[in-house]
């Protein structure tokens, strides 16, 4: 698993975590449009405990639109997901959509813009302690 993530282990705590996240995404001209608490979730539709797990949908409005631009279905990608989640160790885990590894293996018109939204994710990640 992770061959379609950019995933990024870090020190912070899980809370520490979902507070800094979405700065650091902010700094690479995303904003986080969606956010879905899955342990809450998943307790009140199916009665089952899960660990601590946010998926927060980000955009970046000026590469949304050079992506639909160039192949309109592409929204059914949108908004790039990035997670954070406790792992079995406790330990905190920040994962981010790698478009690389989607988007652009199936559409050779998204290459250049699926680079850059790489490239941005991934050094938003990497600010992580």
């Amino acid at each position: 698993m992770g061959d379609f993530t950019i995933r990024r282990p870090t020190a912070l705590s899980y809370d520490e975590a979902l507070a800094r996240v979405p700065d650091l995404l902010k700094a690479e001209g995303f904003g986080i449009l969606t956010q879905i608490d899955v342990k809450e979730t998943l307790k009140q539709k199916i009665g089952v405990d899960f660990r601590r797990y946010k998926i927060l949908g980000a955009c970046n409005p000026p590469l949304a639109h050079r992506a639909l631009s160039a192949v309109t279905e592409i929204g059914v990608m949108l908004p790039c997901n990035v997670i954070v989640y406790e792992g079995d160790d406790g330990k905190t885990v920040v994962s981010a959509v790698d478009p690389m590894a989607t988007i652009a293996a199936s559409q050779p018109a998204l290459a250049e813009v699926a680079a850059e939204v790489r490239a941005r994710l991934a050094r938003a990640l990497g600010n992580l302690p």
